[in-house]
């Protein structure tokens, strides 16, 4: 069993550049834009509990600013058992992290980011 604790610094510079998109998007008005790049933070960050877990809060937040009942529900057992299960190294890799996929589907990670991940 694999313990993971901390991201590594440069899949750590690509993950928050991902939640600084997310930002620029939702200040321009691009929901899907900021959504997409929190969904591309969380496959980043899944496998490190403290980046998973701040990925499904920022999901949370965004949930409840946009009135969105089912990701809001989605999120907390999320928010709750991912960083957990990042820990201990059993995550679904690829996955996005939405209310709107399984919790446990791995899916297929896109080449720019599956290029970052593999430089660890």
């Amino acid at each position: 069993m694999k313990f993971n604790i901390f991201i590594p610094p440069h899949l750590k510079s690509h993950f928050e550049n991902e939640l600084s998109k997310s930002d620029d998007a939702w200040l321009k008005g691009d929901l899907s834009g900021s959504w997409n790049h929190l969904e591309r933070a969380h496959i980043l960050g899944q496998a490190y509990p403290s980046q998973h877990t701040y990925v499904h809060w920022l999901m949370l937040l965004f949930g409840l600013r946009i009135k969105n009942f089912k990701e809001i529900v989605g999120q907390i057992p999320r928010l709750l058992v991912g960083g957990v299960k990042s820990f201990v190294g059993t995550i679904p890799v690829g996955n996005t992290g939405g209310a709107n996929v399984p919790p446990l589907k791995p899916m297929k990670i896109p080449a720019d980011l599956a290029e970052m991940m593999k430089k660890q």
